[in-house]
């Protein structure tokens, strides 16, 4: 039992937290970009008037970790004692087996004699109980702030709700933005008009619009390439796309289904979940027909609808459901799923270069966009989804929905050499006169506002130029 020892558990300790003895943090862990996600959670870790716990989560390797590494670095900065900061990765297999106390009585004898300290804890989920220590540790000491992450969205809701509201928020961290994606790889652009959204572009002058457009035109070839590795900040940076996706694969893809969801959900057939998220990828950015699926993958009912929230909660999938719009409700509503990040799609379908195949092109843009969209950190927003109405149930492919009286933001993707709209799609059916809806396109030329007979108008916008902005103006209201 000498691995269970003080000593063992003490040493352990020191190799997480090297600040201890160097007082700051290593370069390779203190990123020097900082993405959304961090200048969320630190303004809610950082609040004076409000404290919370802050939770991350996230798929592998999206940057949780490093969020956390940029915080104690910001802390030590601010002038916080470096050995008041305890970083514990409860990923290791002998933390595993220690409860959160154990580990903290061991620190503060060891340590730290201050009764304000700041604690982070990686993989929280595979700490035993570890729901009602942060909620003991949380009521109990007034002084002390917390950070964790985790890989499973639901199993972190539902153990803070056990836990009782007021003490947590949740920060998702997703993969890169094409605008942050940009920003890892030293693209510029030049500068940019301040407040620009890629939503109101339709109200600036023409030469403007143009403007804007020539500087975003050099981004076209570092988009497919985006598509293709997708959002994962280490795989991005790798020179060797090919074994980025088999890192991807093996180290993000197969440790999430075969090892992280079957020590946190009930998942009694792995070679099952394997088949229902297989066919999710191919699958992504359809509606998905449950008793179809039931069909083909021989598995009952209850199992699927567990297994799509099981990958739903590991960040592997998004969910998209129905929104009314319009004229005609739909009552019975089946989901849409996109797989969380595009690359994840390309990289379990073994597809290495998706440049010529306008079929593959044209969904895992859809798929990247729908990410963004979802992502985006809308403070109104009450969904985000699909909608079909019309007599024949046409559909757009995303919608994002506000609070009541406010008109909803539709969007539709063309990803493909031509995109021609006619005014009996439901885009433009749809369209307010005040706020005309957008049309995503390939080209860079396949840009403007369109305007019908009927009064109606869209307004078309390259994905690039259309997914560079969201990031943009999101980050620089946080940059700012």
């Amino acid at each position: 039992m000498s691995y269970f020892s003080e000593e063992s558990i003490l040493n352990l300790l020191y190799s997480y937290n090297p600040w201890w003895k160097t007082g700051i943090v290593q370069k390779e862990f203190d990123k020097p970009m900082k993405r959304i996600a961090f200048y969320e959670s630190w303004n809610a870790f950082n609040n004076a008037e409000i404290r919370r716990t802050v939770l991350l989560s996230g798929a592998r390797r999206t940057g949780k970790t490093t969020i956390m590494y940029q915080t104690i670095a910001k802390l030590i900065e601010n002038g916080i004692n470096p050995k008041d900061i305890i970083f514990i990765s409860f990923d290791h297999p002998l933390l595993k087996l220690c409860s959160i106390e154990d580990v903290l009585e061991i620190y503060k004898r060891n340590i730290t004699t201050s009764e304000i300290f700041y604690c982070f804890f990686d993989e929280i989920q595979y700490s035993e109980n570890w729901n009602s220590w942060l909620k003991v540790l949380y009521d109990t000491n007034p002084k002390i702030r917390i950070m964790a992450t985790g890989s499973a969205s639901p199993i972190l809701a539902d153990k803070t709700r056990e836990s009782g509201l007021g003490r947590w928020i949740t920060i998702l961290v997703p993969t890169l933005s094409f605008y942050e994606y940009c920003k890892l790889l030293g693209i510029e652009v030049g500068e940019l008009p301040a407040g620009i959204k890629p939503t109101q572009i339709y109200l600036l002058e023409k030469k403007e619009q143009n403007e804007i457009l020539n500087k975003l035109a050099s981004l076209q070839p570092h988009f497919i390439r985006y598509l293709q590795v997708g959002g994962f900040p280490e795989l991005a940076l790798s020179k060797d796309d090919i074994y980025a996706q088999r890192i991807l694969r093996e180290d993000i893809v197969d440790k999430a289904l075969k090892r992280d969801l079957p020590a946190l959900y009930p998942v009694r057939n792995i070679g099952d979940i394997e088949k229902v998220f297989l066919y999710l990828c191919y699958n992504s950015s359809n509606i998905i027909n449950m008793n179809t699926i039931c069909k083909e993958l021989q598995v009952t009912r209850n199992t699927l609808e567990k297994y799509v929230l099981y990958l739903e909660g590991a960040n592997l999938i998004y969910i998209s459901p129905l929104v009314n719009v319009g004229p005609k409700h739909i009552l019975k509503s089946q989901d849409k799923i996109y797989i969380a990040d595009a690359a994840l799609r390309n990289a379990v379908l073994m597809k290495d270069d998706i440049t010529n195949d306008a079929v593959e092109l044209g969904i895992i843009a859809e798929t990247a966009v729908y990410k963004h969209v979802k992502a985006f950190n809308y403070k109104a927003v009450t969904k985000v989804g699909y909608c079909r109405a019309g007599d024949k149930d046409k559909e757009i492919d995303i919608v994002v929905q506000y609070a009541q009286n406010t008109n909803p933001i539709m969007i539709e993707v063309k990803y493909r050499e031509n995109s021609p709209i006619s005014e009996k799609d439901l885009i433009v059916e749809l369209s307010q006169a005040e706020q005309p809806n957008l049309v995503i396109t390939k080209t860079i030329d396949d840009f403007g506002l369109h305007e019908y007979k009927n009064g109606k108008k869209i307004f078309k916008i390259p994905a690039p130029v259309f997914l560079y902005l969201l990031g943009y103006v999101e980050a620089k209201g946080y940059e700012n």
